[in-house]
C-alpha cells in the first residue's frame, strides 16, 4: 500500500496528514528533532533560490535559519524517496546515531505529506568543491597544512563509516562536493547513509554515474560491484584533487587528454610527480606531498583487493612512513564507454577485507615508519 493511499494528497485530508505527523513523533527518538514543513519553509524564505547552496542526486540543499537563530543546512530530498513514515524514520534514526567529528551531523527531519526533508548542521566554509575547485571568486586559499589536514580528516571519517559505524556504511559517492568544511576548515563527510532512503531501481545511481565519472571505481561503474574498495578508489581521486587544485570530473590533462589518475601515473613514470602540485601552493614539504600522491595511487589501483583499507590509508597519511612501492600497480580508469586496466571481481575484495578487519598491527603497504631522521621501526612485511 502506498504512502498516498494511507495519508491522502497534500492539499486535502489535513487531519490524516496530522495523524502522520503524530505517528512520526511517536517513532522519532531523542536523537532526531522533528520539524514542521512550515517551520522549514520559513527558515529558508519559502525555499528561495538565493538560499540554495547545493544539490545532487539526492535533492537540493538550502541554507536556513531556525527561529532560535541557529543556521542549518536543509536538504529537500528528491521525489524518488517515497518511503512510508515508519521506514523513512527508521533509516533517519540509524543515520542520526552515527556521530563522529569528521561526519556532518544530522539534526532532524520533516515527514509531512509527501515531503522528505533532512536538517543538518551548517558548515561555514561550504564544500571542498567550492572552496578549492570552484570559481575564482569563491575559492579559498588553502595552504599545505590545511590540505593535509583535510585529507587526513576525511580519511578518518570514511574509515569510521567503514569499520566503526553500526551498521558499517559504504558511502557510494565520495567526492569534493560531499566534503564540507567548518569554520576551522576541518572536513566533514556529508550524504552518508542516504542511499537506503531510495529504492534500488531509482535513477539516482545512474545520475551520479553521469555526474561524477572522474571518481568512479571501474568495477562499480561497469559491473555494479559496490564494496568499501569503491569508496577507497574515490578517496584516492579526492587526494589528487586536493593536491593539484583541479577537478577530476571537469578537467583533462596533457596532449592525450588524460583523466587525473592517468595523468598522475604518467608523471610518476616520468619521474615528475611534483608537477601535479597546485601552482597556488608555493611552499610545501616535498617528501610529504610525494607520499600523499603515492597513497592516492595505492587507492586507485585497478584491482579492488590491491587497494588499502581506509584505516591503512589514515596510517599512511598521518605517519612519516616509507611506502612499499613494489606493491603499486597501474590505476584503473572508467570512461563513459570504456574502462582501462579493470581489475578482478569482488570475490578478491571480500577475502581482502576479511584479512584487514580489526586493529591493524601490520600494514603491507608500508615498508618502514620514520620515527626520526636516524630511527626506523622494524620493516612491515606484506601478508
Amino acid at each position: 500500500m502506498t504512502f498516498f493511499s494511507c495519508f491522502c494528497a497534500l492539499n486535502s485530508c489535513k487531519a490524516k496528514s496530522g495523524r502522520g505527523q503524530a505517528q512520526a513523533e511517536e517513532i522519532v527518538t531523542n536523537n532526531v528533532r522533528l520539524f514542521s514543513y512550515n517551520s522549514l519553509r520559513s527558515a529558508t524564505a519559502n525555499f528561495h533560490p538565493s538560499n540554495r547552496i547545493g544539490g545532487g542526486g539526492f535533492g537540493v540543499v538550502y541554507r536556513g535559519v531556525l527561529r532560535d537563530g541557529t543556521q542549518v543546512a536543509i536538504k529537500s530530498l528528491s521525489a524518488e524517496s517515497k518511503q512510508g513514515t515508519n521506514e523513512f524514520l527508521t533509516e533517519i534514526n540509524m543515520i542520526s546515531n552515527i556521530q563522529y567529528s569528521n561526519l556532518v551531523q544530522l539534526i532532524g527531519c520533516c515527514v509531512e505529506g509527501n515531503n522528505r526533508i533532512l536538517v543538518y548542521e551548517y558548515l561555514e566554509n561550504n564544500s571542498l568543491a567550492i572552496a578549492l575547485l570552484g570559481s575564482k571568486g569563491k575559492r579559498i586559499a588553502l595552504d599545505w597544512p590545511q590540505r593535509a589536514a583535510i585529507c587526513i580528516g576525511a580519511a578518518s571519517g570514511l574509515a569510521f563509516l567503514h569499520e566503526e559505524a553500526e551498521p558499517h556504511i559504504v558511502h557510494r559517492d565520495i567526492k569534493a562536493s560531499n566534503i564540507l568544511l567548518d569554520e576551522n576548515f576541518d572536513p566533514k563527510i556529508g550524504d552518508f547513509g542516504l542511499a537506503k532512503l531510495f529504492p534500488d531501481n531509482v535513477t539516482h545511481i545512474s545520475t551520479r554515474v553521469a555526474g561524477t565519472v572522474g571518481y568512479l571505481a571501474p568495477e562499480y561503474a561497469l559491473l555494479g560491484q559496490l564494496t568499501k574498495k569503491a569508496d577507497v578508489y574515490s578517496f584516492g581521486v579526492l587526494i589528487l584533487e586536493i593536491i593539484s587544485g583541479r577537478s577530476s570530473s571537469k578537467a583533462a590533462f596533457g596532449e592525450d587528454l588524460l583523466v587525473l589518475v592517468e595523468w598522475t601515473w604518467k608523471l610518476r613514470e616520468e619521474g615528475r610527480l611534483l608537477d601535479l602540485v597546485d601552482p597556488e601552493l608555493t611552499e610545501y614539504p616535498e617528501d610529504e606531498v610525494m607520499r600523499f600522491i603515492k597513497v592516492a595511487l595505492f587507492c586507485t589501483q585497478a584491482a579492488p583487493q590491491q587497494r588499502p583499507a581506509m584505516k591503512q590509508v589514515v596510517e599512511m597519511l598521518s605517519k612519516k612512513v616509507n611506502l612499499n612501492e613494489k606493491l603499486l600497480t597501474e590505476p584503473g580508469v572508467y570512461r563513459a564507454r570504456t574502462s582501462r586496466h579493470l581489475g578482478s571481481s569482488s570475490a578478491g575484495e571480500s577475502s581482502s577485507s576479511q584479512a584487514y578487519k580489526g586493529k591493524q598491527s601490520l600494514n603491507p603497504f608500508v615498508s618502514s615508519t620514520q620515527l626520526s631522521s636516524s630511527q626506523s621501526v622494524t620493516q612491515m612485511l606484506p601478508r
